[in-house]
């Protein structure tokens, strides 16, 4: 499992790990069903302390990316809510697309990043 995290970086730790999970389920590099390493495994790999990655993992379940199996531990389970997801995607973009128009950003080049980022996603 190849994950990119940035020791320099601002974002805390546990979310990094969340978003390049979140990032693999969308590019089909972890598939449903996938189970992910145990936390200590995970945590050796990437020199990290086993609580942010139990954090991490606590948090995609409560999102519903994955589900807690006692045989095979972390097990990707896509079930989130689709109205609840596309309610808090909306939150989401009404920030991003203000901060697009304050900085002059077109609709068509929103399209073009849309349709960029997408193409890289199963």
């Amino acid at each position: 499992m190849v994950l990119e995290i940035d020791f320099n970086s601002d974002e805390a730790l546990y979310l990094q790990l969340c978003n390049q999970i979140i990032l693999g389920i969308a590019t089909a590099r972890f598939r449903e069903g996938d189970s992910l390493p145990s936390v200590r495994q995970l945590a050796d790999s990437i020199g990290i302390n086993m609580h942010t990655v139990n954090k991490a993992y606590t948090v995609l379940k409560q999102e519903g990316y994955v589900k807690v199996d006692r045989r095979r531990g972390a097990v990707i389970a896509v079930d989130v809510d689709r109205i609840r997801a596309l309610a808090e995607l909306k939150k989401e973009l009404k920030v991003i697309l203000a901060k697009s128009s304050c900085r002059n950003v077109s609709k068509e080049e929103i399209h073009e990043l849309i349709e960029e980022i997408y193409e890289g996603y199963a």
